[in-house]
């Protein structure tokens, strides 16, 4: 075979897109995917999860009309539906990656990739796809992703304890379910779960949910959960676990006392692992910092002709923070000077109602390294549009540098946040001030002004409240 300037082991967010760009560039790329186009996120994550969500939020919706005006009588969910709706969109975005494979001839090969050398791979393929085949390369770009982690005291059997990658695809919704974790996969599927007729307790080890959230976001959210129905346990810890009649039944300890959970279904969202088994590391001397591969500014591993992007290479384990590494990491090897990619410049979203985001510090992590602060909030319910919408719980916080003014985080929570922190998101690129959001025009009335009226607050001068 000839060799080719590129292999891509993966081919999630950050994996086809280095493809692409390397192929932009001028690189002859391959591709090589053991599973879908698309990886995790567009199979069994981000994708699939968000179309549950919003069916979620429209039953949610419809079973509360009246204080529209409306009436909806004997609304009812049909969940195996909802699932296969959710299969069909990722379906359909998969299908969106191969056809971009094909428009920027990447050449794709389905199969389990080993390296075998700094500048081959090898891909076991079964019969039907042609066979083992070794590819010689100049370099290898490993974006492999994760896999959940486990729990010794309750391993996964697929129908009482699940992960999110088996539970996203079960058409079945548990009468009582437990969620272990209250981080961004936790607190999605307890809400689709809830919204959907379960019986939803959330246990999380730390203090608060979303534990790397600022708090007044993540206890507002809990109070949100709380009031939906929701029973919301922090601070605990699961002791050990028991099979039952029905589902499981978990002992949870908490100042030092313990209480019983009986669950139908165990829903174990504690973090996930590097995918590495069977890669080959080993063999080539790629080392691993706590877990993940190790990597520098250019996203090459200890072993120069491989690089790491994503997941794989440690936090902040999201889709759109892979796809950006990649980009740096193509453009990288085809001489041109990018740096690393800003951590404090990634946004991070939850797509629970009501909705998270969050981008840089907080104000805590502002003091804890000894930086000067002042923050500004505004509350959704001093929003004309969302008063009008009835959607008026939230709150937008920014937080800038005492000195400069310059917006160095933001935590929005409610509906809409997503989209908002998008502002946030080029203000920081921008490395915009308080006074320039301040000075820029927002629509009336839209959730967006929320965002003027924050930064207004930074200096005591917010109009609407």
């Amino acid at each position: 075979m000839e060799k080719l300037d590129l292999t891509v082991i993966g081919s999630g967010p950050g994996g086809y897109i280095a493809a692409i760009r390397a192929a932009q560039l001028g690189m002859r790329v391959a591709v090589v995917e053991r599973k879908d186009l698309g990886g995790l996120c567009v199979n069994l994550g981000c994708i699939p999860s968000k179309a549950i969500l919003k069916s979620a939020e429209l039953l949610w919706m419809m079973k509360h009309a009246s204080k529209y005006g409306l009436r909806a009588d004997n609304v009812s969910a049909n969940y195996a539906e909802v699932i296969a709706r959710s299969r069909k969109v990722a379906e359909r975005l998969s299908k969106g990656v191969e056809f971009l494979m094909k428009k920027n001839k990447i050449a794709t090969f389905r199969g389990t990739a080993r390296i075998i050398a700094p500048t081959r791979v090898l891909i076991h393929r079964s019969a039907g796809e042609g066979g083992d085949v070794e590819i010689p390369t100049d370099r290898i770009i490993l974006a492999t992703g994760t896999e959940p982690k486990g729990l010794p005291t309750l391993p996964y059997d697929g129908r009482t304890v699940m992960h999110s990658d088996q539970a996203i695809l079960s058409p079945e919704v548990p009468r009582t379910v437990a969620v272990i974790g209250g981080g961004a996969v936790g607190v999605e599927f307890a809400y689709w779960y809830n919204a959907f007729g379960s019986d939803t307790t959330i246990i999380e080890i730390a203090d608060q949910l979303l534990p790397f959230t600022d708090k007044e976001v993540a206890d507002l959210l809990a109070r949100s959960f709380k009031r939906q129905g929701m029973k919301v346990h922090t601070s605990v810890k699961v002791q050990s676990a028991t099979r039952i009649d029905g589902g499981m039944r978990l002992s949870v300890a908490a100042n030092g006392k313990v209480t019983t959970v009986d669950a139908a279904l165990v829903l174990v969202a504690v973090g996930r692992d590097a995918t590495l088994a069977g890669l080959g590391i080993e063999d080539v001397g790629i080392e691993l910092k706590n877990g993940y591969v190790s990597v520098d500014e250019k996203y090459r591993t200890t072993c120069p002709s491989v690089y790491a992007i994503g997941d794989v290479n440690g936090p902040p384990f999201l889709a759109h923070a892979a796809s950006a590494e990649g980009v740096v990491a193509a453009e990288r090897m085809a001489g041109r000077s990018r740096g690393p990619v800003d951590a404090s410049r990634i946004p991070s979203c939850i797509y629970c109602q009501p909705e998270v985001a969050s981008l840089g510090m907080t104000e805590m992590q502002a003091a804890a390294q000894g930086i000067a602060v002042k923050v500004g909030r505004f509350p959704l319910r001093a929003s004309g549009r969302a008063i009008a919408s009835g959607e008026e719980e939230g709150l937008v916080k920014l937080v800038a540098d005492a000195r400069y003014g310059q917006i160095i985080g933001a935590q929005i929570i409610g509906k809409g946040a997503t989209e908002l922190i998008g502002e946030i998101a080029l203000a920081r690129t921008l490395e915009a001030t308080a006074r320039e959001i301040q000075a820029t025009v927002h629509a009336h009335p839209t959730l967006a002004e929320t965002i003027g009226e924050a930064a207004l607050d930074i200096d005591g001068i917010a109009l609407n409240i």
